[in-house]
């Protein structure tokens, strides 16, 4: 991308600053400036993007996703449907994901979800013929309970909108219907699983989208995502990006500056000015001021913001003082990989067709990873999600190549020792290089071979995340625990989940605030249509 979009030099006055030019501020902008809003993004950085971005970081022509490469979220956002005529007409491009998501157990069996609900429902009924009816009888109520939770998810916290949600939840599916979606969202995934599954297969297939947040099977409030991807999935498959995930980021850029905005890159902003309680300005590293008549947005951290780019105003102290304990969740680490072909999966050659293959085979080796994790060691066996994108986009490499996203879930920031009792350092930047090894040799003992088909290696730490990215704190590629204390009314902190600060006419927004983290675009576009009011 070039230095600035849509940038002239006079213009230092707007009606909206956005500080970070994540999906989440660039949804902001460009709602905001669809409605008619003199809108200006400022980034640090020089391009945009966040925790969304694809570069080419092994060899030329291999287009890896650094970070997040499930667009899902994205294609069915409220964002999208309110703006997909502009995204698209400004190159957004999505490839369709019939075979979402597999898990290969060391025994050689595996277990995948296809939109074909047969197909699926035939390899379940391969290990327990009730979990097999059980699947598909939550399937195909899913579309209908959808509308609820996912109305949830895309509403305000608190509200007098999610009280009419659940007014209308009781009035059509009744009060034991929402008790059990109430008892959804705050159970562990262990808990819903057991009970609902009999196969300790399907359990684990489930199980393991909750360390893609960070919720080991029996941490409570962790059971709502396995249910919802799972389940989305198997009803809608999965959405990535042609070419990359930073599809999405391209067209939101171009999109804004179509509609007038402005985005500034390669220019910090070192304070967000406060007079008089209101957040009127911004201040850059180069000394420059830009002004904001009525909004400032900062799409980062909220401890950052609090204790970096504000003053020490009575605002201030408020902010800081309630997001104080705002925890990070634990680390991740990314392996990217170019190959010359996909990997050779013993359980079965149809698993090289899935954008996902989990190696987290079962609750014992999910829960001693987490553990592990959280006490400072580098687990013995963490989870993996194995990414094959190109089986579903050859445009992300050269003909007849391929790249492999690998992330580990989940690892220690700060590393006290190794549970394996081998690796001796205890920085990563030591450490990183032996750990890759470990996670190369988990994947082989799946697909004997691979290390003979790598033709290019890029490792992030967590240590590497959080350099890349100041918001991504300890290396959490969450932006924050997602645990039940920092969920819902309580993200980022209790009385501030609805995006505002104590300074006035200064808002939230990014995966540190609700609804969470994922390339939704939920508070970038929930705050913009309150601040444009519709």
């Amino acid at each position: 991308m070039p230095a600035s979009w849509g940038i002239s030099e006079g213009n230092l006055s707007y009606d909206a600053i956005v500080v970070g030019a994540g999906h989440n501020g660039l949804a902001a902008a460009v709602h905001l400036a669809s409605k008619g809003w003199k809108v200006a993004v400022v980034e640090r950085a020089n391009s945009a993007g966040g925790a969304v971005r694809t570069e080419e970081v092994t060899l030329p022509g291999y287009r890896h996703d650094l970070f997040a490469m499930n667009l899902s979220m994205f294609a069915g956002s409220a964002f999208f449907a309110a703006h997909k005529e502009g995204l698209l007409r400004h190159g957004l491009d999505f490839v369709p994901v019939s075979d979402s998501f597999a898990s290969a157990f060391p025994d050689g069996k595996w277990l995948g979800v296809s939109t074909d609900l047969d197909a699926t429902t035939a390899r379940i009924e391969a290990f327990s013929k009730a979990d097999a009816a059980q699947w598909r009888r939550m399937a195909q109520a899913f579309p209908e309970e959808a509308a609820y939770i996912g109305g949830v998810m895309g509403t305000p916290m608190p509200s007098f909108e999610v009280v009419q949600l659940l007014v209308k939840a009781l009035r059509k599916k009744g009060y034991a219907w929402v008790r059990d979606m109430v008892k959804l969202l705050i159970s562990s995934p262990r808990a819903y699983l057991d009970a609902n599954f009999e196969s300790q297969q399907v359990r684990a297939l489930m199980a393991a989208w909750g360390l893609h947040l960070d919720f080991g099977p029996d941490i409570a409030g962790g059971a709502v995502f396995p249910y919802l991807e799972s389940m989305a999935n198997q009803n809608f498959g999965m959405v990535i990006g042609k070419g990359g995930a930073d599809t999405i980021i391209k067209a939101m850029s171009a999109y804004l500056t179509a509609l007038g905005g402005e985005i500034h890159f390669g220019r910090a902003v070192t304070r967000i000015v406060e007079e008089s309680g209101r957040a009127s300005a911004v201040e850059l590293d180069d000394g420059s001021r830009l002004t904001a008549s009525r909004a400032v947005i900062a799409n980062v951290h909220p401890q950052i913001l609090a204790n970096k780019l504000l003053g020490q105003s009575a605002g201030a102290t408020t902010l800081s003082s309630a997001v104080r304990n705002f925890r990070p969740g634990p680390g991740t680490m990314m392996l990217h990989l170019a190959l010359s072909d996909l990997p050779d999966w013993t359980a079965s050659p149809e698993l090289r067709r899935f954008a996902y293959v989990h190696l987290a085979p079962d609750y014992q080796m999910m829960s001693r990873a987490y553990q592990q994790a959280t006490s400072g060691l580098l687990p013995s066996e963490p989870a993996l999600v194995v990414g094959q994108p190109t089986a579903l986009d050859p445009s992300r490499a050269p003909a007849g190549k391929h790249v492999l996203w690998v992330q580990a879930r989940v690892v220690p920031y700060d590393i006290k020792g190794d549970a394996e009792g081998v690796i001796t350092a205890r920085d990563w930047d030591s450490a990183k290089e032996a750990y890759a090894e470990r996670i190369l040799s988990i994947i082989e003992r799946y697909a004997p071979g691979l290390r003979g088909k790598i033709e290019g290696t890029h490792i992030l730490s967590p240590l590497d995340l959080e350099r890349a990215n100041p918001n991504l704190v300890h290396g959490d590629s969450l932006s924050g625990s997602h645990h039940l204390d920092q969920n819902f009314l309580f993200r980022p902190a209790g009385g501030w989940s609805r995006h505002k600060t104590p300074v006035r006419n200064l808002y939230m927004v990014g995966a540190s605030t609700w609804p969470g983290a994922g390339t939704g675009a939920g508070s970038g576009f929930m705050l913009g249509k309150a601040l444009a009011g519709k």
